[in-house]
């Protein structure tokens, strides 16, 4: 567990500083995957470092609740051991505790058990891997996403081949992987449930071949998830000018409320102009609907009479960094309340942190 810790703070440090470096490039947020309000680049980074920083909190816990099952005979009654001090509990138990502090446990054992420690131990262990693996399939999936935008892109080597069919495509293949990797590591956990689950009386066997299988294949995925994940997060591409074009497309109708509001600064009439950008809202939309055209409510705004008092304030009425609220703030806030902290006990480990290379 710690080397799978060791490279996840990597990649929570590289998601920040991508964060921090985005914190103000407004950006179309989305619902349901439908244009929203703006946000940032930065903010939206933001969301998966938080579920990033709750998967390393769960292998923290995970690694430290890690006892021993120590020197419990058989049936964990320990009667050989009994017999062998000649009915000294005290030295059965100092037997135990010293097997479990050799073993690298710090002397913490299971206080009982049956012939094997509980599979429930298996579960809180595979658990926090699996979550990640959500984590990492809602982050590669949303690359994805933005990807097919235009927005961002994964790196690209010069020489890579974005798809065997279509030369010119640039198919997001890292992020692709990482879904799929994660897909098989977040199915782990039902083999480890089920095993937990059917744990007869002291101890059935049918639990051993299965646990050989998902435990060691649960750390192998998630150790190459974690690998894929940094080099994608590492070589994020962000594109401005495409960013700027969606926000453009969908910022006028965002924007209305603030026209209706400078109108009636003017001492304009609010339902009177709530219905002047109703009537010039449909018409631009059905430009854009019906006739494929571009959304052009703001010279529609600019050429209507009624608007006069404030043409000269559209431009400003329209600038996105207006519309992002507090995204900037809650990304220095976040960084430095809540990331900083979690990763200071690893300054080491970040700082000897090597790119991920990756065959593609």
């Amino acid at each position: 567990m710690d080397l799978l810790i060791n490279k996840l703070v990597v990649v929570i440090d590289s998601l920040s500083q991508f964060a921090r470096t985005h914190r103000a490039l407004p950006t179309l947020g989305f619902t349901h995957f439908q244009p929203a309000q703006l946000t940032t680049v930065g903010k939206r980074a933001t969301l998966w470092v938080q579920e990033l920083l709750w998967d390393l909190r769960n292998m923290q816990r995970a690694r430290d609740d890690l006892g021993f099952r120590g020197v419990k005979g058989t049936t964990g009654t320990q009667a050989s051991f009994l017999s062998l001090f000649n009915g000294d509990d005290e030295k059965v138990e100092e037997l135990d505790r010293l097997v479990a502090e050799l073993s690298g446990f710090k002397g913490k054992s299971y206080p009982v058990c049956g012939q094997t420690y509980s599979r429930k131990v298996d579960v809180d262990f595979v658990s926090a891997l699996s979550s990640f693996g959500a984590t990492a399939h809602r982050i590669a999936t949303d690359i994805r996403l933005l990807a097919n935008l235009k927005e961002i892109e994964e790196p690209f080597e010069r020489d890579q081949i974005g798809s065997s069919a279509m030369a010119y495509k640039r198919n997001p293949m890292r992020s692709e992987r990482v879904c799929s990797l994660s897909r098989h590591l977040m199915v782990l956990i039902g083999d480890v449930l089920q095993t937990a689950s059917v744990q007869w009386l002291e101890r059935t066997l049918d639990d051993s071949a299965n646990r050989r299988i998902a435990i060691p294949e649960a750390c192998l995925t998630a150790d190459i998830v974690l690998a894929t994940l940094q080099n994608v997060v590492e070589g994020l591409v962000v594109y401005p000018q495409v960013i700027a074009r969606r926000i453009r497309s969908e910022l006028p109708f965002m924007a209305t409320e603030n026209f209706i509001m400078a109108m009636v600064q003017k001492g304009g009439d609010r339902q009177e102009c709530h219905e002047q950008i109703r009537v010039l809202s449909h018409e631009a939309a059905a430009v854009v609907k019906q006739q494929g055209g571009d959304n052009d409510l703001i010279e529609r705004v600019r050429k209507c009479a009624y608007f006069a008092p404030i043409a000269g304030e559209l431009d400003s009425l329209l600038d996105p960094s207006t519309f992002i609220g507090r995204a900037p703030a809650q990304v220095d806030r976040f960084l430095a309340d809540f990331v900083e902290p979690a990763l200071a006990p690893y300054a080491d480990i970040i700082a000897q942190k090597k790119p991920a290379e990756l065959s593609v």
